[in-house]
């Protein structure tokens, strides 16, 4: 890819995932296992980071998800450790639905300066609206944006009917709804998202599955001021990510709404 085409956007990654070194390779050789999937790398800051130059990446949103409640606490100080190593890391915190303590998770997070919470319930093995997960939803919302995983056509936690029914149940929970709402399950996603208020959409994990004027519609669909940019490294490398969302044609001011206005504007960065 030609360094000038890149060089004119700010580009934010709105979706990559770290882990500590000593447990990173096997992480990611997991997800690799998990979605059958080649990794490209592995998920460390260092090569996110690394990966990210090659495109000029000027910020990434990072995340790990507790798949039990004693992770929680630490994957939490992993992430704001990591935050403040790498001022361009803006860092969501996690929780899980059988946490024993989900009001002092979010307060924690908060106290920590991260910026959200993310959930994987595939990973976590909850529904995505069980009244669990809704305890988690009712300390967040006005406090902290909601970055969950979205879809899996093999499992039904995360189905974007369960995506629909949080944001009934709590309007003014800000969600970030990954994978374009639906990983796999994209047309139930569109028929089921669209037009929600406070709703928003990374297309991580999204572009190498659908064809470029497919995927341009879905954006269309919801809304390109509502759509942003993400890797989800290490499944994916930043430039053919990249080089998938130019194949898109959208015009030169919707690519700096989608690779990093858009962004900026839902988490209210300046």
């Amino acid at each position: 890819m030609e360094k000038e085409l890149y060089e004119r956007f700010e580009i934010i990654d709105a979706h990559g995932h770290i882990f500590p070194e000593k447990i990173a390779e096997n992480a990611t050789v997991n997800i690799g296992n998990f979605y059958d999937i080649p990794m490209h790398g592995c998920g460390m800051s260092e090569k996110l980071i690394e990966s990210g130059k090659k495109i000029g990446v000027k910020q990434y949103l990072v995340c790990s998800t507790a798949t039990s409640p004693h992770q929680i606490d630490a994957i939490n100080r992993f992430i704001t450790k990591e935050c403040a190593a790498h001022p361009e890391f803006f860092g969501l915190g996690t929780t899980h639905a059988d946490s024993y303590d989900i009001e002092g998770d979010i307060q924690h997070i908060i106290d920590s300066g991260l910026h959200g919470v993310k959930l994987h319930p595939d990973f976590q093995l909850f529904n995505a609206d069980s009244k669990e997960a809704f305890q988690i939803y009712d300390a967040m919302q006005g406090r902290l944006p909601l970055m969950i995983h979205c879809g899996d056509n093999r499992y039904d936690y995360s189905a974007p009917q369960r995506i629909a029914n949080i944001h009934r149940n709590f309007p003014k929970l800000k969600i970030q709804a990954a994978h374009l709402g639906g990983y796999q399950q994209w047309d139930d996603a569109v028929d089921l998202l669209k037009g929600l208020e406070n709703v928003a959409f990374d297309f991580s994990s999204s572009l190498a599955f659908l064809a470029p004027e497919k995927a341009a519609g879905i954006i269309r669909t919801y809304g390109v001021e509502n759509c942003f940019y993400g890797s989800d490294f290490p499944m994916w490398t930043h430039e053919e990510e990249l080089e998938r969302t130019f194949a898109m044609g959208f015009t030169e001011d919707e690519l700096h709404k989608l690779l990093g206005r858009n962004f900026k504007e839902f988490y209210g960065i300046v």
